[in-house]
């Protein structure tokens, strides 16, 4: 049974992702902010972990950042809920490592089907994550060693760490076509034909 760790400082939202997560077979756990959610993280990793952002004690940009700087759970998927819908504000989630950002109110059907994803993605990339990513101090310039341009780099960079096309835009402020054709580039400059190839080269010179 996997394992979710809802942290939300909203009782009455937090009992409802409680009470929709349990329906769909899930084991839940929950914290009122964001120090009380660390200190349950630290002590037993979930396997996801749905996180507000505007929380007090410790808003959720700083909740993720924490997690994400320790070994025990720097690769746990991160989904963050929050009202706003800044552009600004998802660059800043992103950027800090989360894998999805949902807008409230949540569809409990939207909900679901993003924690599955995040879930199978985490399945398939986490025997390889740990030893290959490093400590998550590599940075987009590494890859221009690869013949890559800064952008090509950031690009690739953001794939390794297995993020879609959709939130490389968002994180990069550019659009989808534009990451399309880096990546185009990218796989030529390379010599190989899809992303999986393409991340496995650019998480080797990142280690």
């Amino acid at each position: 049974m996997k394992r979710i760790l809802v942290i939300d400082d909203d009782a009455r939202l937090r009992e409802q992702y409680i009470e929709l997560l349990r329906l769909e077979g899930y084991q839940v756990s929950e914290a009122r902010n964001g120090r009380e959610g660390i200190e349950k993280a630290r002590k037993e990793p979930p396997d996801l972990v749905l996180c507000d952002i505007t929380m007090p004690e410790m808003n959720g940009h700083r909740v993720l950042e924490t997690l994400r700087n320790e070994p025990r759970t720097a690769h746990l998927p991160f989904v963050f809920l929050t009202g706003w819908s800044e552009q600004e504000d998802i660059r800043t989630g992103m950027n800090l490592g989360a894998d999805d950002y949902l807008t409230k109110p949540v569809v409990p059907d939207e909900l679901v089907a993003a924690i599955r994803a995040r879930l199978r993605r985490s399945e398939k990339v986490a025997p390889a994550a740990p030893t290959r990513s490093g400590t998550g101090d590599a940075k987009p310039q590494q890859l221009e060693a690869l013949g890559l341009t800064p952008r090509e780099a950031e690009v690739l960079f953001w794939v390794a760490r297995g993020k879609t096309n959709d939130e490389i835009a968002t994180v990069l402020g550019i659009g989808l076509t534009t990451v399309k054709k880096h990546l185009e580039s990218t796989f030529s400059k390379l010599g190989v034909e899809n992303r999986t190839t393409a991340a496995a080269m650019a998480l080797e010179r990142m280690v």
